[in-house]
């Protein structure tokens, strides 16, 4: 048997629920009233539960007025019908305007058409038809409207209007105008208060000087400052910007963008990629860093290059890339050259790569080496390389033996980005096993002398031209100790040459 305590909990409970369904039920309805004026009422023999007010109706509902030139109140229902002239005053800033409105007390939604015109603050929406729930405060439209808030002109076909919060909200065939930018979206959110923009569909912006694509991102009116994602896209002149995530500030023209970033130069043919990027358009340079990369040339000769962080300058006015500046853990590939340093400088303009710090470049089976190196190209060649202070340049030959040439400085001359001659200025040393094609070893060629011109066919020695008397000659392997057929500072770097554009990456 259920004890006491528990059956009256019981009882209790389902009369409340009786209660508070007979108090649902049972709640009156606010009324619809007719102010006292001028206004004329006449009853319609037709329409016995209507009644009809000429001369300029007055009618209160909780909290709003309603103003026209005439009306039909049918109070059974508890709706009016106004005409002509139309008003609604929802509070002290919300007015909306039109030629008729269909109101209804019981739900307290405004139906309005013909000329429709919302004005709150300085927000200002016009349509054809209009819906005014006073329940949610949200003023919808489906057949197309336009908002204008302050130098802002926003039209879409669909919109809504939430009058507490001051935002809106526009669906299909978006279009905004203001004096810095033209918008189409496809879904567009707009806060007239805090004047923000938050784009939540496919979007294009077309500014002065540039171009902006996003699906979800925002833009602040007041700071000028925004934010783009998914599939966001920055064209500024000749340069286009993407990433997962950008931001851009239009008063100081300053981009960032973050994950998956790509910035091209469409005529100079640069691309910088990475993780980070930040864009200075007035100061006149761009950097990278996080997986940076930076691909340079076409598709037949592109060379690839890592480093910790790349810069580019480029000119301001037409905003083509003039230099790039590699820093720290530099490494770049390319299918005829290679090479690795700390630093690195290429002048565009000029088609010179320049290495700093422990550099060293390959091409085919040598290996160059010195404090300092300077690449020279044109028409998608190499032409020149100059070897600056302890030049070293080292090719190991198919025998596993290291021809070796070294001096205080050396110019390399290439002939279709083969090496075919080199100049040696100072101090200058070899050592050259020489062999016979069946690779038989005929003997070392060691010498040492101020200045020599060495000439290469087939990455093979040919002749050696020198400009004094040169200490030295060839002998038999079996004469020349081991640690003579080494000269002083050798290093064979191939562990850290990179085998392929993905490379670069790998830790050495």
């Amino acid at each position: 048997m259920m004890p006491n305590k528990l059956l009256n909990f019981r009882i209790l409970f389902v009369l409340l629920i009786i209660l508070l369904i007979q108090s649902a039920f049972g709640q009156k309805k606010l009324r619809i009233q007719i102010m006292p004026g001028a206004a004329v009422m006449m009853h319609n023999k037709n329409i016995s539960e209507a009644i009809r007010f000429i001369g300029n109706p007055v009618f209160y509902h909780d909290g709003a007025w309603l103003y026209c030139d005439s009306a039909w109140l049918m109070e059974e229902t508890n709706t009016v019908d106004c005409y002509g002239r139309v008003r609604i005053k929802s509070s002290d800033t919300l007015n909306l305007y039109g030629k008729f409105l269909h109101y209804d007390g019981n739900t307290k939604i405004a139906n309005l058409r013909d000329n429709v015109k919302l004005v709150d603050n300085q927000t200002t929406l016009t349509t054809d038809a209009m819906v005014f729930d006073r329940n949610t405060q949200i003023a919808s439209y489906i057949t197309g409207g336009k908002i204008v808030n302050k130098d802002n002109i926003l039209t879409s076909r669909r919109g809504y209007y939430h009058t507490d919060t001051k935002e809106m909200y526009f669906k299909e065939n978006v279009k905004a105008k203001n004096p810095d930018y033209t918008m189409n979206s496809d879904t567009l959110l707009y806060n007239t208060f805090k004047r923000i923009t938050y784009f939540l569909g496919p979007t294009i912006i077309r500014g002065k000087d540039n171009y902006i694509y996003c699906e979800n991102g925002e833009y602040n009116r007041i700071t000028n400052q925004s934010r783009f994602s998914i599939n966001a896209l920055l064209v500024d002149q000749n340069r286009r910007l993407t990433g997962d995530s950008l931001y851009y500030d239009r008063r100081t023209n300053f981009g960032k963008a973050i994950s998956n970033v790509v910035m091209t130069d469409t005529v100079q043919h640069v691309i910088l990629k990475g993780n980070y990027g930040e864009y200075w358009r007035q100061k006149g340079f761009a950097l990278l860093t996080k997986r940076a990369m930076a691909i340079l040339g076409d598709e037949k000769d592109t060379l690839y290059l890592h480093a910790d962080t790349l810069m580019a300058i480029f000119d301001t006015a037409k905003q083509e890339t003039r230099e790039l500046f590699a820093y720290h853990h530099t490494r770049f590939f390319r299918n005829d050259l290679q090479g690795a340093c700390d630093s690195l400088h290429y002048s565009i303009p000029d088609s010179v790569i320049t290495m700093f710090n422990k550099p060293v470049i390959w091409s085919d089976k040598n290996q160059m080496t010195a404090d300092t190196i300077q690449i020279f190209t044109g028409n998608k060649t190499i032409k020149l390389l100059r070897l600056t202070n302890t030049a070293f340049i080292i090719s190991r030959d198919s025998s596993q033996t290291y021809n070796q040439i070294k001096g205080k400085n050396m110019i390399g001359h290439f002939s279709k980005n083969r090496l075919v001659q080199i100049d040696v200025d100072g101090n200058a040393e070899t050592v050259y096993y020489i062999r016979e094609d069946n690779k038989q070893m005929i003997g070392i060629n060691m010498a040492q002398g101020s200045r020599m011109h060495l000439y290469i066919d087939d990455n093979k020695l040919q002749r050696i031209t020198y400009f004094d008397k040169p200490d030295g000659n060839m002998f038999p392997e079996k004469d020349v100790p081991a640690d003579k057929q080494i000269l002083k500072g050798f290093q064979w770097l191939e562990k850290i040459r990179p085998m392929n554009w993905l490379d670069i990456f790998r830790k050495i």
